[in-house]
């Protein structure tokens, strides 16, 4: 829950029985009752099922692009998730792919059983850029002769006359833009990072905060709205543009409104640096109409369809697939620094399953809420079939002193939620919010130094992860080529030293440090020593 929002909900709340958080009652006095909402969990089988899907490797093509490739998964599971059905084939035995679009061939190939990310090539210049997105039908055959169907969707777009493109690389999640901050003739992927930012006290009140922004290597501006005059939004968007920062245009409170929408993404669309646009924020949280999210996605898509869509969702488990039905990106907003998880010391009730508000939904209070939030969301993306199409990013908490965080963040604890996000997934990392104080600043300026030596390996389709979480520290390596990049964040509150093996090296490169160091051994183990929340990253 947002302070803003917490502070609507108390003076909206007085006197009402039944007001509600993520579909619990909250208030003192409400009965305690099952939210519902909750996602339902795929039975499994004994049966191997095969997850046949294909997903094109970009979102969108332009016409402009002469070339493409189709994404196919083909895993083998014995859960029942969306598109899985019975495999009585071999485990090791290889499938005879087609793609069609319009009953015409696109891509064709052979493709192993319980694969990830092969790409079949295919020419665009048998298909006629259009504004909606074509229906591509997947088909497999086992040698077996069993038949596997999957459908996705194609955007081949004209090319703009204004404005900018981002595309999605559903490859690796990356969000692509066009270098030189838009102007450029290449594409390159973009790692967002860059605070929930405040407008009329802050950036309208200061443009130079902006190129200060862009100068310690944040790539993104969210400004928090309302925008009432626009002679000033105008002035730092185009402030926004001249540095080079990319744009994460907020239409929380009127995402619902149609007019209000088409205004606003005709009045932004045109925009050199839009990087995406945001629509609910938390709507599982106020439980906004279930189909909200999606009338205002397909609505931008009509009037844009150039840049993706996001939302957050603060819940834990709340009407989960109606609101990521309307988003491209999902993100998450797990605030557990310094809290009460169990009473609420706002509205003096406890928090539970089924009542009560703790300001982070179905936490513990500590670091572990969030690696908890980031699976639990993309394996639920995975049951329904979209973890290739959505990726997860995450919101730090950056904030304090209010409703249920009595403090802030140290510049250190917001290092171990922001390593700790990526480590489980997270492709972009918006905090809310700024300003924020001093060490906090500097602590999210050195993680968006990093980033670029970062990107290389999230961002390399052929890299390869592999997570490590021993006595509480929580650890990623990713291998891309003969270099290794590892990002460690100690979740405790005391130093902390472990060894890993497996992971050759013969010098390191420091790119980020909180407070810790990493020593090879003869025997080829990494020794990794921490501060309390220390985090350290290295290229080896």
């Amino acid at each position: 829950m947002r302070p803003a929002i917490a502070l609507y909900l108390v003076t909206y709340a007085v006197g009402v029985v039944g007001q509600t958080w993520c579909g619990k009652n909250y208030m003192l006095g409400s009965p305690m009752a099952p939210p519902g909402g909750q996602f339902p969990l795929p039975t499994t089988t004994n049966q191997p099922l095969l997850a046949f899907r294909c997903a094109p490797a970009i979102k969108p093509y332009l016409a402009s692009d002469k070339s493409g490739s189709i994404i196919v998964d083909t895993g083998l599971t014995h859960l029942k998730v969306e598109g899985a059905v019975p495999f009585y084939a071999k485990s090791n035995s290889t499938l005879a792919v087609s793609v069609t679009v319009n009953g015409c061939l696109l891509a064709s190939g052979s493709v192993p059983v319980n694969a990830t990310g092969l790409e079949l090539p295919f020419s665009l210049s048998s298909l006629k850029p259009q504004k909606g997105p074509l229906t591509i039908s997947c088909t497999a055959i086992s040698e077996d002769d069993f038949n596997f169907k999957a459908i996705s969707e194609l955007k081949f777009m004209p090319d703009p006359t204004e404005g900018s493109v981002t595309k999605m690389d559903l490859r690796t999640g990356a969000l692509m833009v066009q270098s030189n901050g838009g102007r450029g003739s290449t594409w390159e992927p973009i790692f967002p990072i860059g605070f929930y930012t405040g407008f009329d006290n802050y950036l309208a009140a200061n443009l130079s905060v902006i190129n200060n922004l862009k100068a310690r290597g944040f790539t993104v501006i969210h400004p928090i709205p309302t925008f009432g005059n626009l002679t000033a939004l105008n002035e730092v968007l185009d402030r926004m543009e001249e540095v080079g920062i990319f744009l994460m245009y907020d239409m929380r409170f009127s995402y619902m409104n149609n007019t209000a929408v088409t205004e606003q993404v005709n009045m932004i669309k045109s925009r050199k640096n839009l990087l995406l646009w945001y629509t609910g924020d938390e709507p599982d949280g106020t439980s906004d109409p279930l189909n909200s999210t999606t009338i205002s996605y397909d609505l931008i898509n009509e009037l844009d369809g150039y840049h993706p869509v996001s939302l957050v969702l603060n819940c834990q488990d709340y009407q989960f697939t109606a609101y990521t039905r309307g988003t491209d990106i999902v993100m998450q907003d797990t605030y557990p620094i310094d809290i009460n998880a169990t009473f609420s010391a706002v509205y003096h009730t406890p928090c539970a399953s089924d009542c009560g508000v703790c300001g982070c939904d179905n936490c513990k209070g500590n670091f572990d809420d969030i690696s908890s939030r980031m699976e639990e969301f993309k394996w639920r993306l995975d049951v329904l079939g979209d973890k290739r199409n959505k990726p997860v990013w995450a919101v730090p908490q950056a904030f304090g002193g209010e409703e249920f965080w009595p403090r802030t963040p140290t510049g250190n604890e917001f290092l171990v939620q922001s390593v700790l996000s990526i480590n489980h997934g997270a492709l972009g990392i918006v905090p809310w919010d700024d300003p924020t104080p001093a060490d906090v600043k500097e602590s999210a300026t050195q993680l968006a130094l990093a980033m670029p030596a970062i990107n290389k390996f999230l961002f390399d389709p052929h890299s390869t992860f592999g997570p490590v979480n021993t006595n509480g520290v929580d650890i990623g390596i990713w291998k891309s080529g003969s270099q290794t990049l590892l990002l460690a964040t100690n979740l405790n509150y005391a130093p902390t030293t472990v060894t890993i093996g497996d992971v050759f090296a013969i010098t390191s490169n420091e790119i980020l440090n909180s407070g810790g160091s990493v020593q090879m051994d003869s025997n080829g183990q990494l020794h990794i020593s921490l501060d309390s929340v220390g985090t350290v990253g290295f290229v080896l």
